[in-house]
């Protein structure tokens, strides 16, 4: 008995890459009681954290205690590398990166919702995190001006929209979106652990750069953590936009067809048979007359005869140079004599 030969890992890779012939069934995440209570939890935890900012609690004190344990000189040969792995919350690289990635899976999956749930949680983001850095103006460790202080309200002071952490939230949404749109359980639970690990190591490397509080990169954790937990509100939303670009494609597809056609003429109705009219017969011309008549737009104004009319003129005498050795028409020849031989 004839067996197929078992796929190998490769194979499967390169399946995986091949676009699918239908649109697959998506597995959409739902607000459920299990996810509603952990935005609760993470929505208390970041009010927390605000409120013991602004209050100059404990947490307070551990910022100005890390901040002058300067890790940065402490541990100075990690430094050129932590310098681009703080590239991992860069909203720039990242955003275009992720992207990419999910840009290949709408292609493949002959769908939007990837893309779509990204810039919405890039747009929830900006606006969320955006609203509360200027609203509360806390200046950073670089440019603080009274140790011990919570350098809150400088609304007009360089460097002032540190709180939350720009890079660590960032970092939780962004590779975050990977596991809130893997397609199996497993996946989900796998690319969940790596984007914390991802975001907490990037938080925690913008306070060794000294560019962020401790505090900041606790808001900023749960200011992520915040959007991803709330994008299963915003699925209808997704979904409605999805199917109002697919018809607009549509639309425009059709109308792309439509005007390369070139439409074909209506056929002319065929009139009655009518009566046979005679045929007309063409005169016949002499070659004669024919140059008669071009001749004649050429001649001088006055009557004209043709040749046919005119006197014949006879030359008087022969035109003939005379010849002495020729006799004249109608005499005989006079006879030769004969020889003998």
């Amino acid at each position: 008995m004839r067996t197929e030969p078992k796929p190998t890992r490769l194979d499967r890779i390169f399946a995986r890459l091949d676009r699918e012939p239908q649109r697959p069934v998506l597995d959409v995440p739902r607000m459920t009681r299990h996810r509603v209570v952990l935005f609760g939890a993470t929505l208390a935890f970041y009010l927390t954290i605000v409120l013991a900012v602004v209050t100059t609690s404990w947490l307070v004190r551990l910022d100005w205690q890390a901040m002058l344990f300067r890790p940065y000189q402490q541990w100075p040969e990690i430094h050129a590398f932590l310098d681009y792995w703080v590239v991992l919350g860069q909203r720039g690289p990242t955003a275009v990166m992720v992207a990419a990635w999910l840009g290949w899976r709408c292609w493949r999956q002959h769908t939007l919702r990837p893309l779509l749930a990204f810039g919405a949680a890039l747009l929830l983001l900006n606006v969320t995190v955006g609203a509360v850095k200027y609203g509360l103006g806390r200046s950073g460790p670089h440019y603080a001006t009274e140790v011990g202080s919570n350098e809150m309200w400088h609304w007009f002071q360089a460097g002032s929209d540190i709180f939350p952490s720009g890079h660590t939230a960032n970092a939780v949404v962004t590779w975050g979106i990977l596991a809130y749109l893997a397609s199996t359980p497993r996946a989900r639970r796998w690319l969940s652990a790596l984007s914390a690990v991802l975001s907490l190591s990037v938080g925690l490397t913008t306070v060794y750069l000294g560019t962020h509080w401790l505090s900041d990169v606790l808001l900023g954790w749960a200011a992520g953590l915040l959007v991803l937990l709330a994008l299963p509100w915003l699925e209808p939303t997704i979904a409605a936009a999805e199917a109002w670009l697919f018809t607009q494609r549509d639309w425009l597809r059709a109308r792309a067809r439509g005007r390369g056609v070139v439409p074909l003429p209506e056929p002319t109705p065929l009139a009655p048979a009518a009566e046979e009219e005679p045929v007309p017969v063409r005169e016949t011309v002499s070659p004669a007359a024919a140059r008669t008549s071009r001749a004649s737009g050429l001649l001088a104004p006055g009557p004209h005869t043709a040749r046919s009319e005119r006197t014949p003129v006879t030359p008087a005498g022969s035109r003939r140079p005379p010849h002495s050795d020729r006799l004249p028409r109608g005499t005989a020849p006079a006879a030769r004599p004969v020889t003998g031989g």
